[in-house]
């Protein structure tokens, strides 16, 4: 392999090449660049990139994590939605000839295609340092579009990591919680404090792998209902499931129809949406689809 070592990840590279440009952040990108060399280190072996992979990295900013993937990927598909960062990236990515950069906005990227032109229509390993406010919309796009992804290595905020893996009856799970292990796998592979990055954010933050299920680990026959179920029992987390269903507008139930279903399937009347699990949420939907 005749790539060049990674030279960005530490704060005075970073810095100078901010400099050289004369590159301002930008709020509304939510760019907070990662400048800790160990934490890179963890992200490519977290999304266990190897010398065959093709990978997409969301949000590349500068290049940095993209000369860590480009190092050890077959090739890699860095997509920026800032276009004040593409000649930087030409600068910092010259030297690695197995990257191609996107300036597109990455929930308008055909994927699929992507996948299919550049990895036989193989599954894509998606690597990414997320800027916070759009953690939920990408993750969850990738998702629901059915892309053939085969794991989401990726930057959030350390709360939502935490959501994202958590079980019934704590206070961290929710919709999001669901969602995400319906589809994959979760696991928090580092912890990651504010000063790992610049500007320093005012969170604390962390890499979360995504292993993408072969089959959902659970069959619901309404997907699309067992979702909206999900979402009903967290809209108002107080309120007892038939509440929270009955309330939710898109569901035309009945209080009696939805007590009859939940009865059905073993639970308390009383039940509230946070204790139950993606199999009782499945099991709940079937119910009420034969209603």
């Amino acid at each position: 392999m005749d790539r060049p070592v990674p030279v960005l990840g530490n704060p005075q590279n970073t810095i100078a090449v901010l400099q050289k440009y004369g590159f301002n952040f930008q709020k509304k990108f939510g760019q907070n660049f990662l400048i800790d060399t160990h934490v890179l280190d963890k992200i490519v072996r977290a999304a266990d990139i190897k010398e065959d992979d093709f990978v997409v990295e969301i949000g590349p900013g500068i290049g940095t994590l993209t000369q860590y993937l480009a190092y050890h990927a077959r090739e890699v598909c860095a997509v920026e939605i800032d276009q004040n960062l593409i000649p930087i990236l030409e600068d910092t990515l010259q030297a690695y000839d197995n990257v191609t950069v996107v300036n597109e906005d990455i929930l308008k990227v055909d994927l699929k295609r992507l996948a299919e032109e550049k990895n036989g229509g193989k599954p894509i390993k998606i690597v990414a340092n997320l800027p916070y406010y759009i953690t939920t919309p990408i993750i969850m796009g990738l998702f629901e579009k059915h892309v053939p992804v085969e794991s989401v290595t990726v930057m959030v905020q350390k709360e939502v990591a935490d959501r994202m893996q958590s079980g019934p009856g704590t206070k961290d799970y929710g919709a999001l919680s669901l969602a995400v292990q319906y589809y994959a796998a979760p696991y928090i592979a580092a912890n990651v404090p504010p000063n790992c990055f610049m500007p320093r954010p005012n969170v604390g933050s962390a890499v979360i792998c995504l292993t993408l299920h072969e089959k959902p680990p659970v069959q619901a026959r309404d997907e699309k209902l067992m979702f909206q179920l999900i979402r009903a029992s967290f809209n108002q987390r107080r309120k007892t499931l038939v509440n929270g269903i009955t309330n939710f507008q898109g569901l035309f139930y009945s209080k009696e129809q939805v007590a009859c279903a939940i009865e059905q399937c073993g639970l308390s009347p009383s039940i509230r949406g946070e204790k139950l699990t993606l199999a009782q949420f499945a099991a709940l939907s079937d119910a009420l689809s034969l209603l």
